[in-house]
């Protein structure tokens, strides 16, 4: 992924009287001068050069964690594995994770939510979607939750046959973005849905969507739920079509923080909210949406069967991983989407008044369904020829 929003502006040099040049607006202390998010912010403008003095901003990008960071990170991990979650809250929060997502946005009103105006400037297909004439499109955004993504998108649309479905597994989130002012059902539907589930979303087929919006909420499911997420998600969208994806990052502030009795599993925690929350790597996200994992897996599996077989046992390996990653999809077919784009966006955070250095990292992608792929059943298509 190319790092975006990246600043070109340069310095010119000094005019005759000497004065000392005007700082970019990344850079400048300056309220009437120094650029803010709404304006809109520019993100990955602001780098740490070895000159500079690291409190004097609230906040660098494309900071990457000192070897004395990296240490403390991996001493977090120990102490979080060391006090896990109980078996009996680990069940708890896993038979029911739509019932904490309800109390969590019945405790947090639309309000307490920020938009998120830069996601047209990170996924230009957004741009593209809602521009005057391009025809019918449609947009599913997955965890949708107050519709702190679906309504800025509506807001800047000049496209008069877009159409956004917004779905959530929380009840509680629906309802609030349908009692919102700005619901629209002429270019806007919420509806219940949990991505890993068998169904489709109300009102969608195979094959009719656009762009989906993931921001936030891979990371909600178990990795086990994975495997049925990537599949429906691949049923849903047209050949060509395209995944916006940002989650958080393995080494993250969160996880680092993350309080004993909190570790489920192998980055993956229960909040104190009893919300689900997992830290992706780069390298897995890409095994994930490109279907090697599920290769991996038929390896490892082969290279098990043929040990268990010689010891006289069935064969059958237990599963001492995270979860079924794989994507093959409930009608037989694979899910092996084209990586556009993915990139590890960090973010150093400062807390000048007391000294104090905080590490952000997420995940960023751009997935595409090839134009060559086709829905249907193997068997289907079988028939067919």
């Amino acid at each position: 992924m190319t790092e975006p929003g990246i600043s070109t502006l340069t310095l010119s040099s000094p005019p005759p009287t000497e004065q000392p040049p005007t700082p970019p607006p990344h850079r400048s202390h300056s309220p009437t001068k120094n650029l803010k998010r709404g304006s809109p912010f520019q993100f990955g403008s602001r780098y740490l050069l070895p000159t500079d003095d690291p409190f004097e901003f609230n906040a660098w990008d494309h900071v990457i964690p000192t070897p004395t960071d990296i240490a403390h990170f991996e001493s977090q991990i120990l102490r979080q594995r060391a006090s896990p979650v109980s078996d009996h809250d680990r069940r708890r929060f896993n038979a029911e994770p739509e019932k904490w997502w309800n109390r969590f946005y019945a405790n947090n009103t639309s309000n307490f939510f920020k938009d998120r105006k830069w996601l047209q400037q990170e996924f230009p297909v957004l741009r593209e979607v809602t521009t005057r004439g391009v025809g019918r499109k449609v947009v599913l955004e997955v965890g949708a939750g107050a519709g702190n993504t679906c309504f800025p998108v509506l807001k800047g649309n000049e496209n008069e046959e877009l159409m956004v479905y917004a779905c959530d597994f929380s009840r509680k989130a629906v309802e609030l973005i349908r009692e919102a002012e700005a619901y629209d059902e002429a270019h806007l539907r919420a509806d219940v849905w949990d991505v890993s589930s068998q169904e489709l979303p109300p009102g969608l087929e195979e094959g009719t969507v656009d762009v989906v919006i993931l921001v936030f909420i891979f990371s909600a499911l178990h990795p086990s739920q994975w495997k049925q997420a990537v599949g429906n998600i691949w049923r849903l969208l047209k050949p060509g079509g395209e995944i916006c994806f940002r989650d958080y990052g393995r080494g993250d502030l969160a996880q680092v923080r993350m309080k004993q009795g909190r570790w489920m599993e192998e980055n993956f925690y229960i909040r104190g909210d009893g919300t689900r929350v997992y830290f992706f790597g780069q390298d897995e996200l890409k095994d994930i949406w490109s279907g090697r994992d599920d290769e991996k897996k038929e390896i490892a599996a082969t290279d098990f069967d043929d040990k268990t077989n010689e010891s006289g046992n069935n064969g059958l390996p237990s599963d001492t991983s995270n979860g079924n990653h794989g994507s093959t999809t409930k009608l037989g077919m694979e899910a092996q989407f084209e990586i556009a784009s993915l990139g590890v966006d960090r973010r150093l955070l400062i807390n000048r008044s007391k000294q104090l250095k905080m590490y952000r990292c997420w995940m960023q992608g751009r997935f595409r369904k090839p134009e060559t792929a086709q829905n249907g059943t193997k068997n289907d298509m079988k028939m067919d020829g």
